[in-house]
């Protein structure tokens, strides 16, 4: 823009004629004029100083940020039209002092406004709107008043950048906050572990001598892998007490037999497993690497052979179980072991579990999410449990108020309740309730393989599960292969008597009355009844179609235990009774020795077991395992 001129205005009218007020008038105003001259020279420096700022600083114009976490654009901001008239100095950084003084080149009504630059188009726009140029003198042109208030200006702008130099120069304890931290270590929050409850239950206390006999080549008779005294630990023919469980020093009070494995519980509170443990029905670890044996090396003419068994010394000698999931000061007061599974009661009513639940297909699982529970672990329910009883695959707890709880396997309906088939593992695995009619009160429960048993108050008897062999007393599909009963039903052929005790084996049932008789229905081939062939009708029994008996329908009274019954107990296809003054009667398959009759041959009727080892012992347990047996006694 070409440089104003101030004459072409001034030229436009003729001087008016001076008179002495004019004159007086002039005086005044070249007065005024000189005064003003004088105090625009002394504020030039400060002019020229501003100016010269601006020139440094516009040598390289700052880059534009784009607002977003404080980047730079890739171009630089475009630089103004070349004017004349310098433009106002740029907004400066915060250390460095704005230029506030209004200089000649900036126009009067922009002198209070912010030193902020604007677009070169916007100042032809502005300027424009004026045909007429501002006088020359209106440039110059400042009030005290304004001149003041920009010397104040620049004074506290003055004051603000040596404080922003001294901050620059000193740090402030906010900018050294700033600065990189040591990450604060938050200790983890740690559960607290479940509490003790109110105790309900009573453990046993009274040490047993524990008598083992039966085929044990998986270790299950827990006397160790190799021979003691020339006699090996497989192939016991007669009870032996077990070495390994000295009731001075071990103490057992309590035992449960399972399929292939064994749980006890003893004086100090421990339990200790032995047998199978390939399902993790021990609940500790049995690793071991033996087992092979460097034929070359063996001597030809040594009997160690004969010693050594094969057996995992780990899984056929009593061990304690793995306890570091159990909560600290847990008292146990029961055990009981199923074929894959074993599972504690504690004093306060809570239940731990290990090992596994199997079906026909393979592992069911332990669990909705654990398919095999390696050690012991407490379930979330149920809770305030004072018995359990286990089958096969299944198991039951009986809590404080009589209700009674199943899960395991549901295949043959062993569990007394609908299960949800595609969801089983959750249905099934997770206890649930069963069903009785008002004001049946259940007081005592067992197990078959594949059904299971509930006693009222009153003795009377329900049963419900796999019936395909009359076991439940239901002759309705009886000799059918899937015959099963859901729901809880009363085996009529016990109405009248008390039963004091019931158990069942894989397709059997016996049971002992509060007044000493013993009754068995079931299975007949396997002569784990305890009758003879003669006593079988075709009124009683059922015939296949060779005309032998097969099942007897109904529960019938066992001749030939001359003293009265106190409890009975059940194997796969063999049966034992334990009277009331110690002494214990077995009959059934014997093909393993597990009648501890010294014979392979079965026991047709019920004969009592006596040998050296136990002849002068008052029994008080009798329990079969799959291949197996054990009893125990009051230690002396």
């Amino acid at each position: 823009m070409p440089p104003r001129k101030a004459t072409t205005t001034a030229k436009a009218a003729p001087a008016p004629k001076k008179t002495a007020a004019a004159t007086k008038a002039t005086k005044a105003t070249k007065a005024e004029k000189a005064d003003k001259t004088e105090k625009a020279d002394k504020a030039a420096p400060v002019k020229a100083a501003a100016k010269r700022k601006r020139t440094d600083d516009d040598d390289e114009p700052a880059p534009k940020t784009n607002g977003v976490n404080g980047h730079t654009d890739a171009k630089p901001a475009k630089k103004a039209k070349k004017e004349t008239t310098p433009a106002p100095p740029a907004k400066k950084a915060a250390a460095a002092p704005r230029a506030k003084t209004p200089t000649a080149a900036t126009p009067a009504p922009d002198a209070d406004k912010e030193n902020t630059q604007p677009a070169a188009a916007d100042k032809t726009k502005k300027r424009a709107k004026s045909a007429t140029p501002a006088p020359p003198a209106a440039k110059a042109k400042v009030s005290a008043a304004a001149k003041r208030k920009a010397d104040k200006e620049a004074a506290e702008d003055k004051g603000d950048d040596d404080k922003e130099e001294e901050k620059a120069a000193k740090p402030s304890p906010a900018k050294k906050a700033k600065a990189p931290k040591t990450p604060k270590v938050v200790a983890p929050t740690i559960k607290p572990a479940n509490k003790i409850g109110a105790k309900i239950n009573d453990a046993p206390t009274k040490p047993l001598e524990v008598f083992v006999f039966g085929e044990g080549s998986a270790g299950e008779l827990g006397l160790g892998a190799v021979a003691v005294n020339g006699k090996k630990p497989v192939d016991v023919k007669r009870p032996r007490i077990n070495a390994n469980l000295d009731p001075a020093t071990v103490g057992v009070v309590q035992v449960a037999t399972g399929g292939m494995h064994t749980v006890v519980l003893t004086k100090d509170n421990k339990i200790l497993t032995w047998g199978v443990n390939d399902q993790g029905a021990l609940g500790r670890d049995t690793t071991w690497d033996g087992g092979l044996r460097d034929a070359d090396a063996d001597d030809s003419d040594s009997d160690s052979d004969d010693d050594d068994t094969g057996l995992n010394p780990h899984e056929s000698t009593p061990g304690e179980i793995d306890t570091s999931g159990v909560v600290p000061g847990t008292k146990f007061v029961q055990v009981v072991a199923s074929d894959s599974s074993s599972f504690a009661l504690t004093e306060d009513g809570r239940v731990y579990g290990w090992g596994t639940f199997r079906a026909s297909d393979g592992i069911l699982g332990f669990s909705r999410l654990v398919d095999v529970q390696k050690i012991p672990v407490l379930l979330p329910e149920p809770k305030k449990v004072k018995a359990l009883a286990t089958g096969s695959n299944h198991i039951l707890a009986l809590d404080t108020k009589g209700k009674l709880f199943t899960w395991g396997c549901p295949e043959q309906n062993q569990l007394g309740r609908r299960c949800v088939q595609r969801d089983i593992k959750e249905s099934a695995l997770r206890p649930g309730g069963v069903g009785f009619k008002r004001g049946v009160h259940v007081a005592k429960i067992a197990c078959g393989s594949y059904h299971s048993f509930a006693l009222d108050t009153k003795g009377q008897v329900y049963a419900w599960g796999l019936n395909n062999f009359g076991q439940l007393n239901v002759e309705q599909g009886a000799g059918d292969t899937d015959a099963t009963v859901l729901n809880a039903t009363v085996i009529e052929g016990l109405e009248g008597h008390k039963v004091a005790d019931i158990d069942g084996g894989e397709h059997h049932s016996v049971a002992c009355t509060a007044d000493g008789k013993l009754f068995t229905w079931g299975r007949i081939d396997g002569h784990q009844l305890g009758f003879e062939k003669s006593f079988f009708t075709e009124e009683n029994a059922i015939f296949d179609e060779y005309g032998k008996p097969r099942i007897l329908k109904a529960p019938a009274l066992v001749p030939g235990v001359p003293a009265t019954v106190a409890a009975v107990n059940a194997g796969t296809d063999n049966s034992f009774a334990l009277t009331r003054d110690g002494k214990v009667y077995s009959w059934g398959f014997s093909g393993n020795y597990q009648t501890g009759q010294g014979t392979t041959d079965d026991i047709e009727t019920p004969t009592l077991i006596d040998n050296t080892a136990v002849r002068e012992k008052k029994l008080v347990f009798a329990g079969a395992g799959g291949q197996f047996s054990i009893l125990a006694a009051y230690a002396q």
